[in-house]
């Protein structure tokens, strides 16, 4: 994953993007975090499925996008934490990840925002996913 800092910022009358990292590696997850933080997004984590719902369920937070790995510990993967969101958060975006090649089919289905994001990605790869995103979303 790239760490190289760019001078990166949404524009300034859009609304900021709350997005869940959902990442197991510590060391991924501080990057990829800290990364869209600087580029302007509200950027919550968790470590597994299991607590990111419990961040999801949270009354007084919003999320917008989760990005998460699809290989977790646990008893809920990346696609069970999908098919969770699918069923109890309609129309909040999801990217997954992963570097296991034969995830890429089960994640096509889940993601509206093009297929499995293939890892190791750049942090900027993921900023111009989470812009598809809302550009799609303002077109809606």
């Amino acid at each position: 994953m790239s760490t190289t800092s760019t001078n990166i910022t949404l524009r300034a009358d859009a609304p900021s993007p709350t997005v869940l990292v959902v990442e197991d590696e510590v060391l991924i997850r501080l990057v990829i975090a800290d990364y869209l933080r600087d580029c302007g997004y509200k950027v919550h984590e968790a470590v597994s499925g299991e607590e990111a719902i419990a961040i999801l369920q949270a009354p007084e937070v919003s999320i917008d996008v989760v990005f998460s790995d699809v290989e977790m510990p646990g008893s809920m993967d990346g696609f069970a934490l999908a098919r969770w969101v699918r069923a109890n958060k309609p129309g909040m975006e999801i990217i997954l990840t992963s570097g296991i090649e034969r995830s890429a089919d089960i994640a096509a289905t889940l993601c509206e925002a093009g297929p499995l994001m293939k890892k190791p990605y750049s942090s900027q790869d993921v900023v111009d996913r989470l812009r598809q995103l809302a550009a799609k979303a303002r077109r809606s």
